[in-house]
């Protein structure tokens, strides 16, 4: 295997429209890397400029130690599986698994070894004789993931490969996927994967570290949980969770005995330490960041701060409740267990009820740019 290094890359068509930005970015040897981000972000015209489909406007790409500017596609030593499978109809699995290996004339016992090896990998020796139009779509998909295994490749690249499967196949296809990422890598063979979609949540699931993009640039790189806790910026912090983090526009106070969030006659005082970084920045307006588990239906966490507001209405989602409140006019969700609802459980749209938020785990970005302003 391989790792990838991207210098400075940009992306700029004929009309002048410059879909990618000086992208700076690493991926190690062997490392699970997803790209996320909303459509429009430039995560698949990226991965197309790994594999070779597009050309690059400037910077430098390698893969391992070689420069693959204008490398073709073939030569680059990557696999890719698409959206759409691509399968041959008339062949059967087999046949799609050996297919390229025998334009690449490799000896036909390496190719039976190779291909049933990836069955075995895949959980599907039971399908070798089947044809495309006999497979279910998780079938498919494994197929397609096959073929990519069977060559061997450097970097594995998947560009959006299950989001034409059902919510319940999906994610048993995460689990399976990743599964096998921690298999090639018991047997020695670490593979180096690149896996792009839009879906936070198999990006959270599945990535070692997240590259978030947001129009051609990239706005934070980390694991799942650094992403989740210590976001780089409000876009990340509202990309990455579901429910999405209460982002709200407020005003940063500030007085002797400390710091606090106000709006619409509430004043949230902050703790110590934070309102302590926030000094710096005076009376000025701030964006606050408050993850929906830090806003509590009753007392409970130490220092949870009292705030009175009132219930828009329950989500009951089985093991949890989406609690949508209202603060001084703006709209907030928490998520609480059905058992720590207490008195709200009874209540109904616009009944007024005293909520607990945590302030010590709350975010304050710049109004203007987004920064956090508390890393």
């Amino acid at each position: 295997m391989a790792g990838l290094r991207l210098k400075k890359i940009e992306k700029v068509y004929p009309n002048g429209f410059k879909a990618v930005h000086g992208v700076d970015l690493e991926v190690r040897d062997g490392e699970f890397m997803v790209f996320v981000g909303p459509s429009g972000c430039a995560k698949s015209t990226l991965l197309r400029m790994v594999a070779g489909l597009e050309s690059i406007s400037g910077g430098e790409m390698l893969i391992g130690n070689q420069l693959v500017n204008t490398l073709p596609a073939k030569q680059r030593g990557i696999a890719m599986v698409f959206q759409n499978y691509a399968l041959y109809p008339h062949m059967k699995v087999y046949d799609n698994l050996a297919f390229g290996l025998k334009l690449a004339g490799t000896p036909k016992a390496e190719i039976d070894a190779r291909v049933k090896e990836a069955a075995r990998l895949l959980e599907m020796e039971h399908l070798l004789d089947r044809y495309p139009k006999q497979l279910s779509g998780g079938q498919a998909q494994r197929v397609a993931v096959g073929r990519a295994i069977v060559k061997r490749p450097e970097v594995f690249l998947f560009d959006e490969p299950l989001s034409n499967l059902d919510a319940k196949l999906r994610a048993a296809m995460r689990v399976r996927l990743t599964e096998l990422h921690q298999a090639l890598r018991a047997q020695g063979r670490p593979a180096t994967v690149i896996y792009v979609t839009h879906d936070q949540v198999e990006a959270m699931t599945m990535g070692e570290r997240i590259c978030v993009l947001k129009d051609g640039t990239i706005q934070q790189v980390d694991t799942p949980t650094a992403l989740y806790e210590r976001p780089a910026n409000a876009f990340v912090a509202g990309f990455i969770g579901s429910p999405e983090m209460n982002l709200h526009d407020v005003q940063l106070q500030l007085a002797d005995d400390g710091a606090a969030f106000a709006w619409a006659g509430l004043r949230l005082p902050l703790p110590a330490a934070k309102a302590q970084r926030l000094r710096a920045r005076g009376d000025s307006p701030v964006k606050l960041g408050l993850r929906p588990e830090h806003l509590a239906a009753q007392p409970g966490a130490p220092g949870a701060l009292p705030v009175p507001g009132t219930l828009r209405f329950l989500e009951h989602m089985g093991n949890e409740v989406f609690v949508h409140a209202e603060l001084g006019g703006l709209p907030f969700i928490g998520r609480v267990a059905p058992e720590a609802l207490g008195e709200l459980a009874g209540k109904q749209r616009g009944d007024a009820h005293v909520f607990h938020l945590q302030m010590s785990a709350c975010h304050a970005f710049d109004a203007a740019s987004g920064v956090n302003l508390l890393l």
